[in-house]
């Protein structure tokens, strides 16, 4: 099928290594050679000016179903002029005690050029979970709670 790489790199910026005090910054390239800076969660002594990796899960789930999302209306000839979710993702521990993302809430709002039918579009969002290449990877519990769709203009 298809394979995506990314390199992750991090150095030591402090004289000493403890966990109160190393620096969790860290950069990330992708395979096309683009990249970004990140760090861990500010709960675990990172940087909040930067993205971690939580917040990355719950990115690529919201994209992953956006993309499906706009490949499905497209095939279907339904023009969306735009999409955004703000999607909102948990960190809970399980039953053995340890933290995971527990379940991740998507919230998006399309703006479609024509009127579509509401059914329509649950139905569209639905295949797009079923679909989405990251929520068929993660064990997280996904909901889709579209918070509308509405004629742009």
């Amino acid at each position: 099928m298809s394979e995506h790489k990314a390199t992750v790199a991090w150095k030591r910026t402090t004289a000493d290594f403890s966990y109160d005090t190393y620096n969790r910054n860290h950069a990330v390239t992708y395979g096309g050679g683009t990249g970004q800076e990140l760090s861990a969660a500010p709960e675990f002594k990172g940087d909040d000016k930067r993205p971690n990796p939580e917040e990355l899960l719950v990115a690529a789930l919201s994209s992953c179903h956006m993309l499906t999302f706009l490949a499905i209306a497209a095939k279907k000839r339904l023009v969306v002029d735009s999409y955004e979710d703000a999607a909102v993702g948990r960190l809970t521990k399980n039953s053995k005690g340890k933290l995971f993302v527990s379940h991740v809430v998507l919230k998006p709002v399309v703006r479609f050029a024509t009127a579509v039918d509401e059914k329509a579009i649950a139905e569209i969002h639905h295949r797009a979970h079923e679909e989405c290449f990251i929520a068929n990877s993660v064990l997280t519990e996904v909901r889709v709670e579209p918070a509308g769709a509405m004629l742009s203009g």
